[in-house]
């Protein structure tokens, strides 16, 4: 857990310097008040010192701070009654303080132990999540890919963000998704969907007989809150096929967000002309899975993402604009690409996420060779409303070209 520890030394060094505020402010008060008339008593300001060292160091700080306040309280005792020890007045403020003190050291232990446990929590799960969702390999077929992953700073838990790619004999394909919940269950739900999606992507030979097989597969194996059975939970995703022999990418949507396609800088967002329920729904009705195609050539990127990504919120609450954010990028590389987003999209929300985000960057290796189907009657531009297919409905691998 070194990064962890390395955080946590990080502040210490600079407490070390700001312990100055608080000494410098016992021993101003100290000095003012043995100078000050006999009717003028600023001990009770001492216990601002241990009061702030919280904020800037731990327990040993403020019992360090705090054994200094009451040393420089019974001493202002003795120096301005030097007939008598301590006076009544004096006795009550120096208990009083070292009261306080003793309290704020206490605060400080279980304040550090906490947050140790946190720290200890989400580095377990950040390993758990590298383990169920590796990143994708950066090379599939003739396409570049990379992933991104920015788990939730709010809160210690996993989260049930997916993605996951299969290679064909023909192409490439892709899922994207998103498990309702948090926690130990969404990572035991995805775990379950990728599963499907790996047992299945090389073998169902058409898109929507693959995604009828998901719904199927996590339509048992998503539990209700009480376990006994399937119930309410459900999983949002895209399902690709890219093929590696022409300039058209083949889509079932179940409920989430729509992938888009940057081209020369301008992005063009796919909507699904008839998207299907969530998986895991499949059970309440008989769903239909209509498969979208749109336009991918060489010098595209393509961006998969989870509804943390445009959900997530600048200081004015505002939604993360992802359009907008984007538009103008001239990023071919999609490492590159990814890069430049995970900077941008922590810079508008402040440096911390309230929900995990993933992210997918799609693109060509290189220029195609000779026998990659750019034909005339397939062509790659996407309808002028940046809406998958011609508006007349969906356009699947043995629908009339558009």
């Amino acid at each position: 857990m070194p990064q962890y520890a390395e955080r946590r030394r990080r502040p210490l060094r600079g407490g070390r310097a700001l312990l100055a505020v608080p000494i410098g402010w016992i021993v101003a008060v100290f000095l003012i008040d043995v100078l000050a008339p006999p009717g003028i008593h600023l001990g009770p300001l001492l216990v601002a010192a241990p009061a702030i060292t919280p904020s800037i160091g731990g327990p040993r700080a403020v019992g360090f701070v705090a054994a200094l306040a009451v040393i420089a309280q019974a001493a202002v005792g003795v120096l301005r009654d030097p007939d008598e020890l301590l006076s009544a007045n004096h006795e009550a403020q120096t208990v009083a303080l070292a009261l306080v003190g003793i309290c704020l050291v206490v605060f400080c232990v279980l304040r550090e132990r906490r947050a140790r446990e946190l720290a200890q929590v989400r580095y377990v799960s950040e390993a758990v999540q590298r383990v169920v969702l590796p990143p994708l390999p950066r090379r599939l077929g003739p396409l570049r890919a990379a992933s991104l992953y920015l788990a939730a700073e709010a809160e210690a838990q996993i989260g049930g963000d997916l993605y996951a790619a299969a290679r064909t004999d023909t192409g490439t394909r892709l899922i994207i998704g998103d498990v309702r919940g948090k926690g130990v269950g969404a990572v035991s739900d995805a775990a379950l969907l990728l599963g499907a999606f790996h047992a299945a992507a090389r073998h169902r030979t058409s898109l929507d007989e693959l995604v009828a097989y998901l719904d199927e597969s996590v339509s048992w194996g998503l539990p209700e809150p009480d376990g006994r059975g399937p119930g309410e939970s459900f999983i949002t995703a895209t399902v690709l096929d890219i093929p590696d022999r022409h300039d058209r990418v083949h889509m079932v949507s179940c409920g989430h967000p729509p992938p888009v396609v940057l081209r020369d800088g301008r992005p063009l967002t796919m909507d699904a002309a008839s998207p299907a329920p969530p998986l895991g729904l499949g059970g309440l009705a008989q769903p239909r899975y209509p498969i979208d195609s749109f336009g991918f050539v060489p010098g595209d990127l393509l961006l998969l993402y989870t509804d943390g990504v445009t959900e997530a919120r600048d200081a004015s609450r505002a939604f993360y604009p992802l359009a907008e954010r984007v538009t103008g990028w001239a990023e071919a590389d999609p490492d590159a690409f990814i890069d430049r987003f995970r900077d941008d999209l922590l810079r508008y929300v402040g440096g911390r996420l309230d929900d995990d985000a993933a992210m997918i960057a799609i693109g060509y290796a290189s220029a195609p060779g000779p026998d990659f189907d750019a034909s005339p009657d397939r062509p790659a531009a996407v309808a002028p409303d940046n809406r998958v297919g011609d508006g007349t409905g969906p356009v699947g691998p043995g629908a009339p070209a558009t």
